[in-house]
């Protein structure tokens, strides 16, 4: 019988269009079928892709590496060998080749085992494939967030013209000290942000515009951070021609979904006089992802 013990991680990298460079990617991960990728969400516009990987987790803590790390080491390095940041383009900010790896505990796994398993892998990566991590969630000995370390990069400014982030980090030094690896950065590489959290939900709403002013205003009035839906960040993305999309992190998605981010957005675009499309979530529920990494298992017996 499989333990409950399991933990899920989401894996965002910056490329979607790059057959060859995805093809190697999912191929090293299936050198770990113990962790296996249970749903892979690619945005063409985005230039984005997010693997969702699933697997047990050692009860007992170790210093060894677990099938999860392992599938997940082995795609960031393929992701490496295959990707050059510098050469990036696309309408999400991004801080590297791999932009964010986050670590959910599920089933009977406790936040810190999560928390530990994320904590070893940025030890690992950063020494073995040279590339300056940065640990935020309950990862970090502080809980740094996430959109901390974000604003500290400058994460949420495009760099270009058409709202869009093209090429690697502008950066000579690196003002914040990495948690694992080099001090400095590598221009293909850029550098890799890893946490632990409880469950985040993503949830995108399209609207039928070109005015992105108007947009970061719904989107910030959404946001908790600007007063509106508590748990909810927000930011507006251009998201191909005459849409742009609200793009939510949901950290509390139990009290604030996707339905009530959704009614939100339509009442401020009414207000603007913008149209508003079906919304959409880019994962799976954390319960459907545990039904569907034992039911994987299930066929293999």
């Amino acid at each position: 019988m499989l333990k409950s013990i399991l933990a899920c991680c989401k894996v965002y990298i910056s490329e979607s269009r790059n057959r060859t460079a995805l093809e190697s990617i999912e191929r090293a991960a299936k050198l770990f079928p113990l962790a296996p990728i249970i749903n892979k969400f690619e945005d063409v516009t985005y230039n984005r892709v997010g693997y969702t990987l699933v697997s047990e987790l050692d009860p007992v803590p170790s210093t060894e590496p677990c099938h999860l790390t392992n599938a997940v080491l082995a795609m960031v390095k393929a992701a490496f060998d295959t990707i050059d940041f510098q050469l990036h383009a696309g309408t999400h900010p991004r801080l590297g080749v791999v932009d964010h790896i986050c670590f959910h505990p599920l089933a009977d796994a406790s936040l810190d085992q999560a928390a530990r398993t994320a904590r070893f892998l940025a030890k690992d990566m950063g020494s073995s494939l040279q590339v300056p991590t940065f640990l935020y969630g309950a990862a970090h000995e502080e809980g740094r967030t996430l959109d901390s370390i974000r604003r500290m990069f400058g994460y949420f400014k495009p760099n270009s013209s058409e709202n869009q982030w093209i090429g690697g980090l502008k950066l000579d030094s690196l003002s914040l000290k990495p948690d694992g690896g080099p001090s400095h950065v590598a221009p293909a590489k850029g550098v890799v942000v890893i946490g632990a959290t409880n469950w985040v939900g993503n949830y995108n709403v399209p609207l039928l515009s070109s005015d992105i002013s108007a947009i970061r205003r719904i989107a910030k009035r959404v946001s908790g951070r600007g007063g509106g839906l508590p748990s909810v960040q927000a930011m507006a993305l251009a998201h191909g021609e005459d849409v742009i999309e609200v793009a939510c992190n949901l950290l509390d998605p139990n009290k604030v979904g996707g339905e009530r981010v959704q009614h939100e957005v339509e009442r401020l675009a009414k207000e603007e006089g913008i149209s508003v499309g079906r919304g959409y979530y880019t994962d799976f529920s954390h319960e459907e992802i545990i039904k569907r990494y034992l039911k994987l298992f299930e066929e293999r017996i």
